[in-house]
């Protein structure tokens, strides 16, 4: 049997209503830090941090509902999953001009290499992929 080189990391940790999406941030830097991005790609965390940010408030505001977020990290990309208890998907619609909301995917298809969503038994997941730097991912 042909074992495979590949490596990966997770961290999933669950976000009630009441925690805001500060925490979620706060956690997801921790974890790019301990990945040495903090230091290397400075920018791509800011990304992540916006993406992370973005997700879980609409999980808490538009399926009113906790959300698990996820990370993985499989040495070329990392995966932002946050999931929510609503199973309808969300739209990217455009913004009105004197909304104060209403751009959040925008900013997401804007800041990951690629993004995706996918209905669940219980709720959706939408993922946010991040490809860092070759020079990144050497922590």
């Amino acid at each position: 049997m042909e074992q495979s080189s590949m490596r990966a990391v997770g961290w999933a940790r669950s976000l009630p209503v009441s925690s805001g999406p500060k925490a979620a941030r706060d956690w997801t830097r921790e974890h790019l830090a301990a990945l040495g991005w903090t230091r290397t790609a400075p920018d791509l965390v800011d990304s992540v941090l916006l993406t992370v940010s973005e997700l879980v408030t609409n999980a808490h505001v538009h399926a009113h509902s906790p959300a698990q977020l996820i990370l993985t990290w499989d040495e070329e990309c990392l995966h932002v999953t946050v999931h929510d208890a609503s199973p309808r998907l969300p739209e990217p619609r455009p913004p009105e001009e004197d909304a104060p909301g209403g751009r959040g995917l925008l900013l997401v298809s804007a800041l990951a290499d690629a993004w995706q969503t996918h209905r669940c038994p219980q709720g959706k997941d939408v993922i946010a992929c991040f490809q860092p730097p070759r020079s990144a991912t050497v922590a």
